[in-house]
């Protein structure tokens, strides 16, 4: 983590500054005022350097990692001097508590450990202005109020969790507005350009990543929170200009294993930070809107993990700029925000340490009985998935949230089948068991429920995410419980004979799509068959990958080097014919061409789905891709390009019948398209080949029974509930796919996909129908009434040929968010197999 390099960069940084060893508040050290005007990342990690040096017996600073684009990520530690020599035995202590560390029992007598979060979101701008404020405050000698808080709470403080995105916006800002802010909100520096700032580099939402840890702010960051593990966790936020300030207690759906002590507090601590807001007339709301369901937000992870965990909503970001007229005539600055967000700060702090001694036994008691009792009905939970590329991210998924696992091997027992929905009997030969009598049992429980319980559908995020679906692994939840052994792995066996005529590789995992890459990368010449095949008794499923010797000559060694870094067993033949299946020179046995790949982004495009395929490439596959603006996209600009991908968005060329013709001779003439969800949407709806499914007109506006009669008669309070019946926010669905496809190539005939639109295609007549929903196929999950019925007998996955050249859809996005593990495969499989 550089951790060096920084120590030696502050020391660099103190002697060539004229810092005085007296603490400075944020104005001295600026120059200006916070809320004149905004303050870049730098100067934000300047101001923690020099709080760091002038109080060495009450702060350190810490990094934890760098952005992509190289900004340091930081923790600052703030305790009292006394309790600051003992900062590594109360973290320590506090793993003992929640039985993380075994060395000996936990001291509940220890103090509350505070954790901040400042500025997920990079153009929710204020929050690192109150970092400052903030650390300021608890280190001021001058401050009696926060040196008795002090005596039993340690407070931790993450100025700036998104410094690239908050870069990104505050360096625009700072070029487009003029000496004065102007709070008119038609002016230019309240509308940023795309992508915004409230994203990272790659354009994800970090603070939808603390579960998954996708990114590498997340990585680093969840890894430091699980060292700690603090009692009480804020995020802070903000919302539109006309919204009054939000804090807990948090809206339904709480999810069912949030303890009542969890909720309690919510409101103790509200009710603090409602008297602050009452003395000064601010407008404030609670329980609406921001529920505690979905597992990787900000709130909702600390709170699975023993926290309490709370969102914070300050009106004024994005589009707040400086200063922002509200429709109510009054005007809200930087300054407002800047004060509302630090009075939360405080009140936080206040009330951590008012009730120290209840947080903590109520902590431990959380982590207790986890341990003793094991959260929810299914005690264990058995992965029988033997590939173990499949189960290598899966590995290290439970390894980044401290989740235990081994192994385990037993016959004839019955667990919830996730695949069929049914109990059944199976058997475990060297299995990976997950225990729920564990620390992190809530946590397991969360992301292993097969189904969510919803106890209010209006919900913020999407509501079914179980791991079986989302990694793609055949697992059963058990109600007993049982003992594991140590999981060992199994390590591919390779035998690879320098005198060989070719060599085989098995194809069914996203690992052995990167490998596919990297050989590629290396200029390895490959081929995959479309059929099963056997040789030398051994089976090999369609999607093999073969290297012949003859033209690889000189990339052995590569071969074999790449085989070992992707855990890839390596099969040697000496001849091209085979046992069963196609020979290697049949013309059912297709040359990969190494395909130059290029996306559409920019304006109109959603920044999310892009930056999920640009990460994948950059990030995942190590694959060069061009990114080319939407606004500027002809057949020009594809002229050396084999695969085009349009992600979630609204795209413009359909409308122009030249822009469009020109893209559709490019197919024509061998090009391949990839669209996604409403790229996809948009291609039916211009009849490139594919249409969307339409409704049953039998089933359209039937009125003629009194069920129906008063259908459109509704109640305005019930508004929000009423348009959740055209609501799909996030349900599973099990896809039924055509495996012999190269599409599906590396899949069962099934697939999980992860729905979030009512988008479902017809059959396609003259096109391959690879992956359809049929009839009572929706797994876990809310989907409105309205929609329920409607998402059956439709493609959701397919290819259609057009001229020379295909065109891929996907109705689902299948790398949502870098999470959605298994439908990885299913895009490598579009850019590199499909039209080969």
């Amino acid at each position: 983590m550089k951790k060096n390099l920084f120590v030696l960069l502050t020391i660099l940084f103190s002697s060539y500054t004229s810092f005085s060893q007296e603490l400075k508040s944020p104005d001295q050290f600026l120059g200006y005022q916070l809320g004149d005007k905004y303050t870049p990342h730098y100067k934000i990690v300047n101001y923690f350097q020099q709080a760091a040096l002038a109080m060495p017996k009450m702060m350190k600073l810490e990094q934890y990692g760098s952005t992509n684009e190289g900004r340091p990520l930081l923790l600052a530690f703030v305790a009292s001097p006394e309790n600051f020599t003992k900062l590594e035995e109360i973290r320590k202590n506090n793993l003992r508590l929640t039985g993380m560390l075994n060395d000996k029992p936990g001291d509940v007598s220890a103090p509350t450990i505070v954790w901040l979060s400042y500025n997920v979101h990079g153009n929710e701008t204020s929050s690192s202005e109150v970092a400052m404020k903030t650390l300021y405050e608890l280190l001021n000698p001058n401050n009696a109020q926060t040196k008795e808080w002090l005596k039993n709470t340690v407070v931790i403080i993450d100025p700036c969790l998104n410094p690239d995105g908050r870069d990104r916006y505050v360096n625009w800002f700072t070029q487009v507005s003029g000496k004065k802010a102007d709070p008119n909100t038609d002016a230019r520096e309240h509308s940023e350009p795309w992508p915004g700032g409230r994203t990272n580099h790659y354009n994800f939402d970090l603070n939808r990543d603390w579960a998954w840890q996708t990114q590498i702010e997340t990585q680093g960051r969840v890894k430091k929170y699980n060292d700690w593990m603090p009692q009480i966790h804020c995020d802070f936020h903000e919302q539109g200009v006309n919204s009054p300030y939000y804090f807990a207690p948090a809206a339904e759906p709480f999810h069912e294993v949030i303890t009542q002590w969890q909720r309690n507090f919510q409101y103790t601590i509200g009710k603090n930070h409602a008297k602050y807001f009452d003395a000064n007339g601010w407008l404030y709301f609670t329980k609406e809107i921001f529920d505690l369901f979905y597992p990787a937000y900000g709130d909702t992870y600390p709170i699975y993990n023993g926290a309490i965990g709370m969102t914070y909503e300050q009106a004024g970001g994005p589009g707040g700029g400086a200063a922002a007229l509200k429709s109510d005539g009054d005007t809200l600055t930087l300054k407002d925000r800047i004060a509302h967000h630090f009075t939360t700060s405080m009140s936080t702090l206040e009330i951590a340490s008012v009730y120290n001694s209840r947080l903590v036994s109520e902590f431990k008691k959380f982590f207790d009985d986890a341990k003793n009792n094991g959260v929810g009905d299914y005690k264990t939970y058995i992965i029988t998935e033997t590939n173990a590329n499949k189960l290598k991210p899966l590995q290290n998924f439970f390894d980044v949230n401290g989740i235990k696992y081994g192994s385990i091997s037993t016959t004839a027992i019955k667990g919830y089948n996730y695949s069929t929905g049914k109990e059944e009997v199976f058997t475990a030969v060297n299995g990976i068991a997950v225990s729920a009598y564990q620390p992190k049992s809530t946590l397991i429980k969360v992301l292993f429920e097969p189904k969510s319980k919803l106890v209010d559908s209006v919900t913020y995020d999407i509501t079914a995410w179980s791991l079986p679906y989302v990694y793609g692994v055949q697992t059963y939840a058990v109600r007993e419980k049982i003992a594991t052994g140590i999981y060992a792995g199994q390590p591919a066996a390779t035998t690879v004979a320098a005198n060989a005529y070719g060599y085989l590789i098995n194809y069914a995992s996203f690992e052995d799509a990167r490998l596919l890459v990297a050989l590629l990368n290396e200029k390895i010449k490959l081929r995959f068959a479309e059929k099963d095949f056997t040789y030398g008794g051994k089976a090999f499923k369609k999607g093999a990958l073969i290297v012949l010797k003859k033209g690889n000559e000189d990339k052995l060694a590569a071969l074999m080097e790449l085989s070992k870094k992707y855990n890839a067993a390596v099969t040697s033949v000496a001849s091209g014919f085979m046992e069963t299946g196609f020979d290697f020179g049949s013309e059912k046995v297709h040359f990969i061409k190494k395909p130059n790949v290029a996306m559409l982004t920019g304006k109109g495009v959603n920044s999310g789905g892009a930056g999920e395929v640009w990460h994948l490439f950059e990030q995942q596959l190590d694959y060069p891709i061009t990114l080319i603006n939407a606004d500027e996209i002809n057949g020009a600009a594809l002229k050396n390009m084999d695969v085009l991908i349009l992600p979630d968005g609204n795209y413009k060329f359909f409308a122009d019948k030249d822009a469009a013709a020109e893209i559709k001779n490019w197919v024509q003439q061998g090009g391949k398209i990839i669209a996604m969800e409403n790229g996809a949407s948009q291609m039916a709806k211009a009849d490139w080949g594919f249409k969307l499914k339409k409704d049953d007109d039998e089933k359209k506006d039937d009125k003629k029974d009194d069920k129906n009669l008063y259908a459109d008669v509704k109640r305005f309070e019930n508004r929000e509930r009423e348009s959740i019946a055209d609501f799909i926010p996030g349900s599973i669905y099990k896809v039924t796919l055509d495996d012999s496809h190269p599409l599906a190539f590396g899949y069962t005939d099934n697939y999980f996909t992860l729905k979030q639109n009512g988008d479902l295609y017809e059959f396609m007549k003259d096109g391959w129908n690879v992956g359809v929903i049929k009839k009572d196929n929706q797994v876990a999950g809310f989907v409105g009434s309205r929609l329920k019925d409607k998402l059956k007998d439709g493609t959701v996955l397919g290819v259609q040929d057009l001229g020379r050249g295909s065109i891929v859809f996907f109705a689902d996005d299948p790398i949502f968010r870098s999470f959605w593990e298994n439908g990885k495969l299913l895009f490598a499989n579009a850019v590199f197999l499909v039209g080969q």
